[in-house]
């Protein structure tokens, strides 16, 4: 039982050679996330709910991204088991163009219809001074926050070619400077420190998009410079050619992911709206739990990213059975690191909302937001390494249906029942939508013990194109 579960030194070494680079990377930038929050949070909570409003629908395009480039990813790491470097400039090539294609429409979606996406969140009870003020600053707000959607974007597709490559410290080292620079004109814009203009929101809004900037130059100054460890950098630019047989495999794979993380990221957004016709108090207090749940569920998410990494490795390489057994090892270690750390944030829950200037009432329904995220976080756990698993081998179909699938057609439709159609309170709501996530569970379980996911995509030359 414990060869079958549990690894030896040398691979939770491995393991977190892989992981704790992305849990820093991610976790700095979320806790960054959570100062930038509490530094609105204290001009105001209506600054705050504007605020997280746009997040909310940034989120969006975020999951969009990433979806968009994970398809090649999956292609990227199983090229770089066979040491195949024209397949990942190739993979990269594809990331570059449909991240900025996606970015276009992106932006023109917030540009025209901005507005009406921020009042889906305010047509809950509350004062209407209070609405049109949060309407005002959300506005305010999401017309800077568009000017960084290229250099995410675009940092999304070196970053994670580095990643699939097996180099995970400089993305780690880009996002670091990045969140200092953002931490640090968050402090003297939002709240006009050492002679710069006071500019509240607007001054988060800037310090965001300035250290998407600095995390671009770092993170692609350094692949351009280091050809020697990123021999597939060579010649990226020198034309857009992708072979169009790669380009159809890739898209036939990909679309899936691009589909999955648009409609999840979506559901995620509805759920949120769901909750948000309880009224203004909730929207307030979800965006102060969400923002440190955030936080603490770096762990399980950078787990699930090095599974994705490890386990593409071993299937491009055609190592099945290893595959098979690292699979079962990382969802344990997963599982059990995400207990402990939900019980860490459990015992700080009713901590963390004093930090923000708002009613008390907010404050104690936040921390009841906090209790129920931390219950459920080592399912969240498990379901997102069976997902990553499902992904590695390329069943994209597969891991559609599996996640964004199911929060559209049961965790929505449940959610929006629940919220308008009956009176129950707004806790006891959230925690039986989190709930729905144990069927997820067995599903992931049944899907993983077939093997179904144990599947090498770029076996031949020939396969890959």
């Amino acid at each position: 039982m414990r060869n079958r579960y549990f690894g030896d030194k040398a691979f939770y070494k491995m393991t977190l050679l892989v992981a704790i680079p992305i849990m820093i990377q991610n976790g700095i930038t979320n806790f960054v996330s959570l100062l930038d929050n509490i530094m609105v949070g204290r001009v105001g909570t209506v600054e705050m709910t504007g605020v997280s409003i746009v997040n909310t629908l940034l989120f969006v395009f975020n999951l969009t991204i990433f979806g968009a480039v994970s398809g090649a990813g999956i292609f990227t790491a199983q090229f770089f088991g066979k040491e195949d470097h024209e397949g990942i400039r190739y993979t990269l090539r594809y990331k570059l163009i449909i991240s900025v294609s996606l970015t276009v429409l992106g932006v023109t979606v917030f540009l025209l219809f901005g507005e009406p996406l921020i009042m889906l969140y305010l047509r809950g009870e509350g004062e209407a001074e209070n609405i049109a003020a949060s309407l005002l600053y959300a506005k305010r707000y999401l017309r800077i926050m568009l000017v960084g959607l290229a250099p995410f974007a675009i940092v999304q597709c070196y970053s994670g070619t580095l990643r699939e490559t097996g180099e995970t410290s400089v993305p780690m080292w880009a996002g670091i400077a990045a969140v200092c620079v953002n931490l640090l004109f968050n402090y003297l814009l939002i709240f006009g420190k050492f002679g710069m203009p006071k500019l509240g929101v607007e001054g988060a809004a800037i310090a965001t998009v300035l250290s998407r900037f600095v995390e671009l130059a770092i993170i692609a100054i350094w692949t351009h410079r280091h050809v020697q460890k990123n021999p597939f950098i060579t010649g990226t630019y020198r034309s857009m050619y992708i072979p169009r047989d790669l380009v159809k495999h890739i898209t036939t794979k990909g679309l899936p992911l691009l589909i999955n993380e648009t409609l999840w990221a979506g559901g995620m957004a509805l759920l949120s709206q769901s909750y948000s016709v309880r009224g203004y108090m909730v929207v307030s207090a979800l965006n102060i739990s969400n923002t440190i749940v955030n936080v603490f569920n770096v762990a399980f998410l950078a787990m699930g990213n090095a599974v994705g990494i490890i386990v593409g490795q071993l299937l491009g390489a055609g190592k099945n059975e290893e595959a098979k057994s690292t699979v079962r090892k990382l969802i344990t270690f997963s599982v059990l690191l995400s207990a402990g750390v939900a019980m860490v944030m459990a015992a700080f829950s009713g901590l963390f909302p004093k930090a923000y200037n708002t009613d008390a009432s907010i404050r104690s329904l936040a921390t009841g937001f906090i209790l129920s995220a931390a219950v459920f976080m080592p399912v969240n756990a498990f379901a997102n390494a069976s997902y990553f698993t499902l992904r590695s081998g390329g069943k994209t179909l597969i891991t559609f249906l599996f996640d964004s699938f199911f929060v559209c057609v049961v965790s929505v439709p449940v959610a929006y029942v629940l919220s308008r159609f009956t009176s129950i309170p707004i806790i006891p709501l959230y925690i039986a939508v989190q709930a729905l996530d144990l069927i997820k569970c067995i599903l992931g379980y049944t899907l993983i013990k077939k093997g179904i996911w144990i599947h090498n995509i770029v076996e031949t030359k020939e396969g890959a194109q």
